[in-house]
């Protein structure tokens, strides 16, 4: 176990500046199941440490340079931000670390697979609107058979949304784990890999319901058994 004394660390990738509260979220989401989380930003990557998991947290748009499409709106990009996240993913994906992707945590994850983004969503909403909010107002269409059905456990289940781009074309060895009602991909998962899974809502900021803690409580178990191979992952059925 890389861990030092036993103890599960889990990276958590954000800005150098701001992101406060979804950074105290997800520690707290992972002090919860019993895992320690290290924070990772451009200024202090913590290249020194061994951890047992990444979680890529939300934030500002991604350039689209990385999946080679022209600019077709003017968002706020963080080149600094982008480099040491899809060095994080490129080194997960290389150890088959356990990894949750939130947001553009999701998108990144997806363009390091060689998937692409839809840079705008508003000509492509007809049955959900395009109000930003922490709060559970929007559906998701779980995908049935996939490993996040099994740790959602219901077919339709309200989150939040936070986000202007979404997933386009899907990257090699993912799989459609989620849409909302107007078929914009909402999660994203590799099912030839211990964990690996992204998701478009934020689920650090739906921490009062049992269905989006059961998330991270995946991940650290997924962790667990990566670091510890004789440790099996029990985070399969949905908690009551």
């Amino acid at each position: 176990m890389s861990a030092l004394r036993g103890t599960i660390r889990i990276g958590v990738t954000g800005p150098d500046r701001g992101g406060l509260a979804p950074w105290l979220l997800v520690r707290l989401a992972l002090a919860l199941g019993g895992a320690r989380a290290v924070r990772l930003t451009p200024r202090h990557p913590r290249p020194e440490l061994a951890l047992d998991g990444l979680v890529i947290t939300g934030g500002h748009d991604i350039d689209p340079v990385l999946y080679a499409a022209a600019p077709q709106v003017r968002p706020r990009y963080d080149a600094a931000r982008d480099a040491l996240e899809a060095a994080a993913i490129d080194a997960a994906l290389r150890l088959d670390l356990p990894l949750l992707g939130i947001c553009r945590g999701a998108q990144l994850l997806n363009i390091r697979l060689g998937g692409s983004l839809f840079q705008e969503l508003r000509s492509r909403r007809r049955h959900t609107g395009n109000r930003w909010t922490i709060l559970p107002l929007k559906t998701l269409l779980v995908s049935a058979g996939t490993r996040l059905a099994g740790l959602l456990g219901q077919p339709r289940v309200r989150i939040n949304s936070l986000h202007n781009q979404a997933i386009d074309r899907v990257g090699t060895d993912l799989v459609v784990a989620g849409r909302d009602l107007d078929g914009i991909v909402q999660a994203i998962e590799a099912p030839t890999r211990p964990f690996l899974l992204g998701v478009q809502w934020h689920p650090e900021f739906l921490l009062y319901r049992a269905d989006q803690r059961r998330l991270f409580a995946a991940l650290i178990a997924a962790a667990r058994a990566h670091s510890d191979p004789e440790q099996p992952d029990h985070v399969t059925q949905p908690e009551r």
